[in-house]
């Protein structure tokens, strides 16, 4: 261990709630007794729910993986223990709804009989990306409360340098001592996963932090840190909420992780002591996470402790084990009075975040206030640690103004309960604020939805579009593929002779027209003597005989006939 001082640093706000950590730390941890079914929910971690690999009928071995990672945050389960599989189907989880969710049972068979198993005999000479597969294979996810798969947060990519690696064993919250129990009872196994970790982050030094209320397990990690190169051990005053991850990167580097940002972005990678143990024993003995300790405690409970407890016991069977009086119990809080939530049952499986089990009372719950009319008194802003405006978040949320309530930096909240705790009038901030953010995350996910259906008319319009062109295309190669038919060549064209030819052609028509016109005086003319040829001659007058006579005798050309004729 590196004998140099470590610098702490300060962050705004925090508060001094009652600790009430002593009850469970007054006898060593045990092994929880192992139930006769086992319930795995397969949504135990942040990220995608896992998706089952067995049938029911199918038996399995103590390890042995049940259910696979499904996408690249998620988490495999495996068998706590050796067994049948009775069930895959949907049954209760421990979650602040109360719902169901799609989960595997195991009736346990008693032989705990393992599965086989391989482990890494010098991890120093694994390839880092090999670590990581092998921790993502195991199961391992953060175990300080928030489930995060463990192998992303050791994957910083080829851009990132990490400086520091803070390994929390602060545990702020009241009541909880499961790190405390792990640090002071195996230290060993803590400080063997954190030089797994700095190989596989190539981390240039490591820090452990630990409050000042927890003497004992201090002095454990401090002697089993002893002659580790690189690996420092802060004791950090006591204040909640000191061991969330951006206060406690403050404290311990004074670096401040940018608004809706990560400390890997300073330079830093937190992990969780419990997340340490876990992954020491993936990589060196090649167990896949299958228990956890868990904190057994409130005044409900007669011998409040600490349990190694498989993944899928029963809660009731942990309350029965500590001498839970269960009709003393008012509430069941899963994790602690800070940041947890009540369970609407005891018959709900422990999962890879149950880090603590709260049987209170009616008493120790104390008498429920009213809720009363904001002040303004400005009490919460003065503890918040992330330097909010809960006020204007509290206006904001109540009023449904979205919009507003974001401009307020909504999703930097934490929500460590600070202001809640300190509010004059018993006001559940936090609760406003969890509404909040659920109303904005589902708007966004219609509005989501509503660009995915406009993305999708505008990709079939498209297509059609393209198709329609294609076809066009495939006539027009069609039709040009076709042989054309060469018409004669037609002759030279001579001016001259079209306008000769022009005017013969008007002459001939002019004179065809005359003739046409004469043939047709002719044919009435004709016609007209036609007629006065077939009509009869009319008798002739004295008078006329005698101009007749006198006529012929001028006229010698006249016939004898008409002589006689005449006399």
């Amino acid at each position: 261990m590196t004998s140099a001082p470590i610098r702490l640093w300060d962050f705004h706000g925090g508060i001094h709630p009652e600790q009430n950590k002593r009850q469970s730390t007054q006898e060593p941890s045990a092994q929880a007794r192992m139930p006769a079914m086992l319930t795995l929910p397969l949504h135990q971690h942040i990220g995608a729910a896992a998706e089952p690999i067995v049938e029911v009928g199918e038996t399995v071995l103590k390890g042995q993986k049940i259910a696979s990672a499904n996408g690249y945050v998620s988490a495999p389960v495996h068998a706590p223990t050796s067994g049948k599989i009775v069930d895959i189907g949907d049954y209760p989880i421990p979650h602040p709804s109360g719902l169901s969710a799609l989960s595997i049972v195991i009736e346990t068979d008693g032989r705990d009989e393992w599965t086989s198993y391989a482990a890494e005999q010098d991890y120093t000479e694994t390839n880092p990306s090999h670590l990581r597969n092998i921790i993502r294979e195991a199961g391992v996810v953060g175990l300080g409360g928030a489930g995060f798969p463990a192998f992303i947060k050791l994957n910083p990519g080829s851009q990132k340098k990490i400086k520091t690696l803070i390994i929390n064993g602060v545990e702020c919250e009241p009541y909880i001592t499961c790190d405390d129990m792990l640090m002071r009872e195996d230290p060993q196994s803590i400080i063997e996963g954190i030089r797994i970790m700095r190989h596989a982050l190539q981390a240039e030094r490591c820090v452990i932090a630990i409050e000042d209320n927890k003497p004992e397990a201090y002095e454990s990690i401090c002697k089993a840190a002893s002659g580790v190169e690189g690996v420092n051990v802060a004791l950090v005053p006591t204040r909640y909420p000191q061991g969330s991850e951006k206060q406690l990167v403050k404290v311990i580097t004074g670096k401040e992780v940018p608004s809706n940002g990560l400390a890997l972005d300073v330079g830093v990678v937190c992990h969780n002591v419990s997340t340490a143990a876990a992954i020491y024993r993936a990589i060196r003995l090649g167990q896949p996470l299958i228990s956890r300790m868990v904190t057994i405690t409130g005044k409900g409970v007669k011998r409040p402790r600490n349990l190694e407890v498989l993944f899928g016991t029963p809660m009731d069977e942990l309350l029965a084990q500590c001498d839970v009086e269960a009709d003393q119990i008012e509430r069941l809080i899963m994790g602690g009075p800070m940041m947890g939530f009540a369970l609407h049952d005891t018959n709900l499986p422990v999962i890879k975040t149950t880090n603590c089990i709260i049987a209170a009372t009616r008493e120790e719950l104390g008498v429920e206030r009213p809720v009363m009319p904001c002040i303004r008194c400005g009490a919460c802003a003065d503890v918040c640690p992330v330097k909010l405006l809960p006020q204007q978040l509290y206006w904001y949320s109540r009023a449904k103004e979205l919009d507003k309530v974001q401009e307020y930096d909504l999703f930097d909240c934490i929500e460590c309960g600070c202001c809640s705790y300190v509010c004059p009038s018993n006001i559940p901030l936090v609760q406003f604020y969890r509404f909040a953010k659920g109303a904005i995350w589902t708007q966004e996910q219609e509005q989501k939805k509503a660009a995915q259906a406009r993305q999708r008319h505008e990709f079939h319009q498209m297509r059609i579009e393209r198709e329609k062109q294609e076809r066009e295309a495939r006539r027009a190669k069609k039709k040009a593929s076709r042989p054309r038919a060469t018409a004669p060549k037609a002759p030279p064209v001579d001016g001259a002779k079209i306008a000769d030819k022009m005017r013969d052609e008007a002459i001939n028509q002019r004179e065809s027209a005359a003739a046409a016109r004469k043939a047709e005086i002719q044919a009435a003319l004709a016609r007209v003597q036609a007629k006065k040829s077939a009509s009869p001659k009319p008798a002739q007058s004295p008078d006329k005989t005698q101009k007749s006579a006198i006529t012929k005798k001028d006229n010698p050309t006249s016939t004898h006939d008409d002589d006689q004729q005449v006399q």
